[in-house]
């Protein structure tokens, strides 16, 4: 359609409601046209309009993954600073302290990746039905 536009001098004036207008706006954005010229053209001459669609489970997965990673990425900066600290010391009771406290830490770290992996299994459940 490149080419063609350049020829386009006449103009057509439209008045919508807004509710109108927001139902035109919402379909031309769930379709593969750049304007919204472009969509309103495409069904006024009964061209095909290309529209895509979410996935609302894979959204939903998405959402639940990156707050999980968000948390791993929290479990595991104190994880690394656990071990750094663990290296630096000198005392052992300050020693057993820290122990304790990275043992806290792993457990954490395999409840987060076990909830990993039932988010996983039940998003895949569900896809197979």
């Amino acid at each position: 359609m490149g080419r063609e536009n350049s020829n386009r001098t006449r103009k057509i004036s439209l008045r919508l409601t807004t509710a109108e207008y927001l139902k035109v706006e919402r379909k031309w954005k769930t379709s593969t046209c750049r304007k919204l010229s472009d969509y309103v053209r495409h069904n006024l001459f009964d061209k095909p309009v290309t529209s895509y669609y979410r996935n609302q489970s894979l959204d939903d997965f998405m959402e639940e993954m990156i707050l999980l990673r968000n948390e791993l990425n929290h479990i595991g900066n104190n994880f690394n600073q656990t071990v750094k600290r663990l290296q630096t010391l000198s005392q052992i009771a300050e020693f057993r302290s820290w122990l304790i406290a990275y043992e806290v830490e792993k457990k954490t770290l395999f409840n987060k990746v076990d909830e990993i992996k039932k988010h996983i299994q039940k998003i895949a459940e569900s896809w197979l039905q």
